[in-house]
């Protein structure tokens, strides 16, 4: 992690130096080209919404590197050649370098993300410019569905650690898997990332195509969640959905995106809200390259616009309220030690039960044993049919004491019975004798 942030910090310091070199004092960046009448520029307005154009005053994301695990970053020169720096495919079924679109539905989704994040403007004001046009991308291809031969679980567990060992500092996921638990692969993967200074940046999903309440991987805890409002700043009801773990929101409706084809198209959900944040996370890494992934996620959230009667401090809709790029790149704010939007090494000891306390070893302790009394003496040998003294003692004696008495009672019974039926044959006798 030190490593990472070193690095970061003797690459401003690299381009800094320079600057003082060309212009004998420190310059601040040169206003970004905007020709007014460019309708693609012109539709851009989350530019100037979400505070963007402000903080590219003070910086436009150059030394930092986002990660965008998605269908795949198209060729498309002017927007991308330029900003895309490296790549893989995790899913068998592209190219190496994870530049050729997958899927037949979601092919240019990767490019939609990236061009939101980090793509090029033409120099001459015109066309489409990402929220952090200098920062360079990342293109890591999966495919969703039958897409791929490679589960997708395994898909997203092998980009995270790919992203991080090529020098991502933000990673990118505009997916959901409409589930609130995640594979287990995952937990060792996005733990990979956090450990390693990586700021992970997450769509909360969209209730239009089905997701009621966000899911993995907006779930885990330690990713900033992205929700989505429209024009006004209103939480969007078909391209965002809800939920506990959102932490920040930003445009998701009236979107525009370059296709891998080079095409502009409009386009809507968190699958956008997203990259904008993750523009805006490169923003703040550039300004404060010696600030941790930590710090970054909390600069986010405590610049935040507030939104009126949302739930304070943090919204199921809005999070922390909306993003204000301007203020976060700006603004005084003290660091942090944990990461605001949760721990994911602790949730792994509580819930998966990853770092139980080993059970003491046993102790042995030896019991003496009082020794056994002495065994009785063996008798003689004697034949099985004559009776012994325990045979008398404990079977012929009480036999006898119940059988004799028995047998006197059942005389007794006899006896009486007999005097009875005696008594009996005179009354009957006389009964005769009368007739």
């Amino acid at each position: 992690m030190t490593t990472r942030r070193t690095l970061r910090s003797a690459a401003a310091i690299v381009v800094v130096a320079v600057s003082v070199l060309l212009t004998g004092a420190t310059a601040t960046p040169q206003p970004v080209p905007d020709d007014p009448a460019d309708p693609v520029r012109a539709s851009e307005y989350w530019l100037d919404g979400a505070g963007i154009r402000e903080a590219w005053q003070t910086t436009r994301g150059e030394g930092v590197t986002i990660a965008i695990i998605d269908t795949g970053i198209g060729k498309v020169p002017g927007v991308f050649d330029e900003a895309v720096v490296g790549g893989t495919d995790v899913s068998g079924a592209g190219t190496p370098d994870g530049r050729t679109p997958l899927g037949a539905v979601d092919g240019n989704h990767g490019s939609w993300v990236a061009s939101l994040a980090a793509g090029r403007g033409a120099a001459d004001g015109t066309g489409m410019i990402g929220v952090a046009p200098e920062a360079n991308l990342l293109s890591i291809s999966v495919g969703f569905g039958a897409a791929a031969a490679v589960p997708f679980t395994e898909q997203v567990a092998n980009g995270m650690r790919w992203a991080v060992d090529n020098g991502a500092d933000i990673i990118n996921l505009s997916f959901t898997t409409n589930t609130l638990d995640w594979d287990e692969s995952w937990d060792d993967a996005f733990l990979y990332a956090f450990e390693n200074d990586v700021v992970v940046v997450v769509a909360a999903g969209n209730r239009g195509s089905g997701t009621n309440i966000i899911g993995a991987p907006a779930t885990i805890p330690g990713v900033l969640t992205v929700g989505g409002v429209d024009q006004t700043g209103t939480a969007s009801v078909e391209a965002s959905t809800q939920g506990i773990t959102i932490g920040i929101s930003a445009p998701s409706e009236g979107l525009i995106g370059v296709s891998a084809d080079g095409e502009v198209v409009s386009w809507r959900g968190t699958s956008g809200a997203a990259p904008i944040v993750a523009g805006v996370a490169a923003l703040v890494r550039a300004a404060h390259p010696d600030i941790t992934a930590n710090d970054v996620i909390n600069r986010i959230i405590s610049t935040a616009i507030p939104v009126p009667d949302a739930a304070k401090p943090q919204d199921p809709l809005y999070g922390y309220g909306l993003v204000d790029a301007e203020a976060a790149v700006t603004a005084d704010i003290a660091p942090v030690s944990e990461n605001p939007m949760g721990d994911l090494a602790e949730w792994i000891r509580v819930f998966r039960k990853a770092e139980t306390e080993p059970l003491p070893a046993p102790t042995v302790t030896a019991v003496e044993v009082p020794p056994l009394p002495a065994a009785d003496v063996p008798t003689e040998a004697s034949s099985p049919l004559l009776p012994s003294a325990d045979s008398l003692r404990y079977g012929t004696l009480p036999l006898i004491a119940v059988t004799v008495p028995g047998i006197l009672v059942a005389l007794g019974v006899t006896a009486a019975a007999r005097r009875i039926r005696s008594a009996r044959i005179p009354v009957r006798q006389i009964h005769d004798s009368e007739e």
